[in-house]
């Protein structure tokens, strides 16, 4: 048997060192696209209640609008 130095536990750091250096450009694609999809979701949720928000907003002002308008109405006669 040859020996070269090396326990097995020596070549582990190493072994995990490549593997990380191997694997690193796919899991960082994988965040980058990860974080795309969670930030457009977002956005669009965001939108999203922005709108519904707009429409409570614009059908309350449309409410005030006619009450003020039936009060100058009333206070005319």
């Amino acid at each position: 048997m040859s020996d070269s130095g090396e326990s097995p536990t020596n070549k582990s750091p190493d072994l995990k060192s490549r593997i990380k250096q191997i694997t690193q450009p796919i899991v960082d694609s994988l965040d980058a696209r990860l974080s795309t999809q969670v930030d457009k979701r977002v956005d669009q949720r965001v939108d999203e209640t922005l709108k519904d928000r707009l429409s409570v907003i614009e059908r309350a002002i449309a409410d005030l609008d006619r009450t003020v308008h039936e009060i100058q109405d009333r206070l005319k006669d």
